[in-house]
């Protein structure tokens, strides 16, 4: 399988992973992508994604794998000595760690002051949950994020995509990284960074606090499960399941593509049926419309809905499986990288 090559961009920028399992991992797989260098150091017995090859390999490609004893005060020193030759250390240790081994941010920038440090935790440095275990479904479960993938019906669903470690975690540590390395340029001092993956999830919320918000006005309540604007309120920005059993998802947000849905549906007549058009969720009208789609939808299999929206530009996608996806020509053979350096237009 071939890597889709990126130029280096951050050729030079070196750093020390003592990070494992996911979110650090996969921090630092993103920077290795952007031309980073990655010294992964791992304990005796290795990384714990180590018995899960494709993992370990997904996350720590294209890095230097280094492992030492953490418990032994002659390889901390090495570690120490590793830590002059960096610009960036990362880690994912509970609070109070990296100080106990004597590898806090003010030790190590005593030999190298534009060392930035970025530490990955749960619930933060500080404050009464810093010192409590917890995964990728507690931080999700404790910033409401969890809450909001609510079914209609009310069931929660348990993601089998690890958004609290990686949205809350990963990205948000590529994002201090790279600030905190661009003003050690400038100043010539590095600093100690904390990200909190419960709070890096919490700030994610800002769409269903501003909808919830909006709703509130018309309803006089906050909405519930499937009740707010993007997860259920609209027809026409919602799911709907086939005469198989799959799932067509309709997109057309605003009413130029709506309009296009009509066409396609042959249901010219529903065209100006639209919120952005004065018909107000959860009006009668909007669910009765609702109901229709839903009729319309159900009455044929995904495949004839897929051919009758390929040539049609209105935000109308299958739900495909994980398997499915590999096999479209979006991601087979996996060679793009999220990051393309865009060709020139002629």
């Amino acid at each position: 399988m071939t890597q889709a090559v990126l130029p280096a961009m951050l050729s030079g920028l070196r750093v020390l992973d003592l990070s494992r399992n996911l979110p650090g991992p996969f921090a630092t797989r993103m920077l290795a992508d952007l031309g980073a260098t990655i010294i992964k150091v791992e304990p005796p017995e290795g990384d714990p994604t180590r018995p899960l090859q494709a993992l370990f390999e997904a996350l720590n490609h294209g890095k230097e794998c280094r492992r030492i004893d953490f418990k032994d005060a002659g390889e901390l020193q090495r570690l120490r000595d590793w830590a002059q030759d960096v610009d960036v250390v990362i880690d994912s240790f509970r609070p109070g760690v990296m100080q106990a081994m004597g590898l806090d941010h003010a030790r190590l920038a005593e030999r190298n002051p534009k060392l930035v440090m970025v530490s990955i935790t749960g619930y933060g440095q500080q404050g009464p949950w810093a010192s409590k275990a917890g995964h990728d479904l507690n931080f999700m479960a404790m910033s409401g994020v969890l809450d909001q993938m609510r079914s209609p019906s009310g069931e929660l669903a348990l993601s089998n995509v690890q958004w609290g470690d990686m949205a809350g975690g990963s990205s948000m540590a590529c994002m201090a990284v790279l600030a905190a390395v661009f003003e050690a340029q400038r100043t010539g001092r590095g600093r100690a960074l904390d990200v909190s993956m419960v709070h890096g999830l919490y700030a994610h919320l800002l769409m269903p606090v501003a909808t919830g918000q909006f709703m509130q006005t018309f309803s006089g309540r906050w909405p519930g499960a499937g009740e707010d604007l993007l997860n259920g309120a609209l027809p026409c920005y919602n799911l709907y399941a086939t005469a198989d059993g799959r799932t067509l998802a309709v997109g057309a947000l605003e009413h130029k593509f709506w309009r296009e849905v009509c066409a396609v549906l042959g249901r010219e007549d529903w065209a100006q049926l639209h919120w952005q058009r004065g018909v107000l969720p959860h009006s009668p009208e909007s669910n009765h419309l609702k109901d229709e789609v839903a009729r319309l939808i159900a009455s044929r299999p995904l495949a004839v809905w897929v051919e009758r929206f390929d040539a049609a530009d209105c935000c109308v996608t299958p739900v495909l499986t994980l398997a499915e996806a590999q096999r479209h020509p979006l991601f087979e053979g996996d060679t793009r990288l999220p990051w393309q350096e865009q060709a020139q237009r002629g």
